[in-house]
């Protein structure tokens, strides 16, 4: 299939080129999701997207700008996802953050590629690597916090939640232990570690310690 190129941030002005596009880095997420950046050749991303390699340049100028817009693609879809379960309107914002947490469990606890947390899989490889991924990790990773401290806000007004401080350190101080509980259950092969990190964070908001 022959495409014509086109600006790598071009959105709207050719359709199959941007569905050809994030086909690559949806293809692409799944397989660094399991191996890394570091780790996975071109060819092997473009080979599993059917897509040849000569045609990889219109929409990327280089291995280092396709991370960073890899990240951009990762969090984008991440924060559109975690905006719908934090606006749920038939529940309580402590039973919406409980079910994001949750999420967290089934998604992150077992050897399943598929929906693999990318700041945990690439943050300490491609930070020291490239400074563009590195801001892309830093601002995706901050607006995460912030949507959870505007949700433990919304929580406190509702009368579901009780927090043990200000919303915006208390969001920080949750999403740096579930990050670290899923380093720690990609060593010890075993959701433990984001079970430890459910406790933890049910104490934490002064949350009924039974599920």
């Amino acid at each position: 299939m022959t495409t014509k190129p086109h600006a790598p941030d071009t959105r709207l002005a050719d359709t199959r080129p941007t569905d050809v596009r994030q086909h690559i880095l949806d293809t692409a997420q799944r397989i660094i999701g399991g191996k890394g950046f570091s780790a996975v050749g071109l060819n092997e991303i473009l080979s599993a997207a059917s897509v040849p390699k000569g045609s990889f340049y219109h929409y990327f100028e280089s291995k280092d700008s396709f991370g960073k817009a890899l990240l951009e693609s990762y969090f984008d879809t991440y924060l559109t996802n975690l905006d719908r379960q934090l606006s749920a309107p038939d529940r309580p914002v402590a039973d919406r953050l409980l079910a994001y947490w949750q999420n967290w469990i089934d998604t992150q606890g077992d050897s399943d590629t598929e929906g693999k947390c990318l700041a945990v899989k690439l943050g300490a490889e491609v930070a020291d690597l490239s400074e563009a991924m590195r801001a892309v990790l830093e601002r995706g990773t901050k607006a995460i916090i912030v949507r959870l401290g505007q949700a433990l806000e919304d929580g406190v007004a509702d009368g579901s939640l009780d927090l043990p401080g200000a919303a915006c350190p208390t969001a920080e101080t949750l999403y740096q232990t579930w990050l670290g509980a899923s380093l720690m259950a990609k060593i010890s092969r075993s959701a433990t570690p984001l079970e430890a990190a459910m406790r933890a964070t049910r104490a934490m908001l002064h949350l009924d310690t039974h599920p």
